[in-house]
């Protein structure tokens, strides 16, 4: 071999290493970062086992056919992405620089894309529920459905945010989803043109004989406030009990569910947390919450997710009010970002919830007091009649009735 190129081939393989080892050591030392769970390999070293990954990349640059065309950064890409995949831990994702800068806009309030929520279920890359008024909603798209596929190309072996970035684009482009309804055998595909998606997280309404219906369907960090704006137009209604319904909710902000859980009840333990180092964090209410005299059932349904998970759990451990409807979803993980050097990320899970009783939501999810199967996946805001929201409003009215 001639020296320049063994030269060069030894400075790829030095700048994947190198790579390796800046990954390790983000990854397990940016203590600055928000969830940090503290130092797990603080001087970044190399770990013996992964010496065999420099081996093979070693062998690879020396004798594979295509020796000479190989990328390095690519390579290295790809060796994350391994990292990643052995962790069994589904909601673990690598993020090129371009997909994590795209992974920001929900900060600005809106991004751009079809407006669905979306999580990794044994069945596949699963709609926990579409934006209401976004164009995922208009084109078809409904809770439940599994997405095989995007412009033709499967996306079986994508992580969740990688599927997620490759459906999201600019608005007014296209992208065309191969999709399985969960009430279907058949695969249909849809056409769905992107739009910019406000993010909002409720919809209030009174319904007859002083009843009222608060959907929350996320939690970020305008979510409390539109809570407590709810709370004022019912009482300027003069409600008589309320119906908090947490169908198709995946989630959102820790904070913010704890806020919200704060205002129905009266003190008490929300959730606890066991981090990576097998520490507990306890999370209660504040006592005097501004709800607690309010009468109100809380509906759920298998795609009620994450932090609508907690607050589920919380009002029912606590005795607070009946929750009604189906086993929620069940992904009870607190997941972060960590940036890389080159502006790339991974993403991965650091903690797991647990409700005050200690039920672990991660794989089980909320069982309901009141069983109701759900008839509606696709639910329009504010939701139409449906069988499980009037069975909701059945069981408040004999809670009032018996007051």
């Amino acid at each position: 071999m001639q020296p320049m190129v063994l030269y060069t081939k030894l400075a790829q393989l030095l700048a994947f290493l190198c790579a390796l080892i800046v990954l390790l050591a983000v990854a397990g030392c940016s203590g600055a970062s928000v969830g940090s769970t503290g130092p797990t390999q603080a001087d970044g070293d190399l770990p013996p086992n992964l010496a065999k990954l420099g081996e093979a990349y070693g062998i690879l640059l020396e004798e594979h056919i295509d020796h000479e065309e190989l990328d390095p950064e690519q390579l290295t890409d790809g060796a994350i992405r391994g990292l990643l995949t052995a962790l069994d831990d589904p909601h673990a994702s690598y993020l090129s620089a371009e997909q994590h800068a795209k992974e920001q806009e929900g900060y600005r309030g809106y991004f751009d894309g079809i407006g669905a929520r979306v999580t990794l279920t044994d069945a596949g890359l699963t709609v926990i529920s579409p934006i209401p008024g976004a164009p995922a909603e208009a084109a078809g798209i409904r809770a439940g459905d599994i997405i095989l596929a995007v412009d033709g190309a499967p996306i079986d072996h994508l992580t969740l945010i990688e599927a997620v970035n490759l459906i999201r684009g600019p608005r007014g482009s296209d992208v065309t989803l191969l999709v399985r309804h969960a009430d279907s055998i058949e695969n249909e595909s849809i056409t769905v043109t992107r739009g910019r998606i406000p993010i909002d997280s409720t919809a209030f309404r009174m319904l007859e004989g002083g009843i009222a219906h608060l959907w929350v369907y996320g939690f970020s960090d305008t979510t409390e406030q539109e809570v407590r704006t709810a709370l004022d137009q019912f009482r300027d209604a003069e409600g008589r009990g309320l119906v908090l319904d947490l169908r198709n909710n995946p989630g959102g902000l820790l904070a913010a569910v704890i806020d919200v859980t704060d205002l129905f009840l009266d003190g008490g333990p929300v959730l606890y947390e066991i981090d990576a180092q097998g520490n507990r964090t306890d999370h209660e209410a504040s006592p005097g919450g501004d709800a607690i005299s309010i009468p109100m059932v809380v509906l759920v349904n298998q795609y009620s997710a994450s932090a609508s998970e907690i607050l589920a759990g919380a009002i029912k451990v606590n005795g607070r009010a009946s929750v009604v409807g189906e086993t929620t979803f069940g992904k009870g993980s607190v997941n972060i970002t960590r940036e890389l050097s080159d502006g790339s990320a991974i993403y991965f899970s650091i903690r797991r919830w647990y409700l005050p009783d200690g039920t672990q939501i991660e794989g089980h999810g909320v069982t309901p007091n009141v069983e109701i199967a759900s008839d509606v996946q696709n639910l329009p805001i504010p939701p139409n009649d449906d069988f499980a929201l009037r069975r909701a409003i059945e069981i408040l009215e004999q809670q009032l009735g018996s007051r």
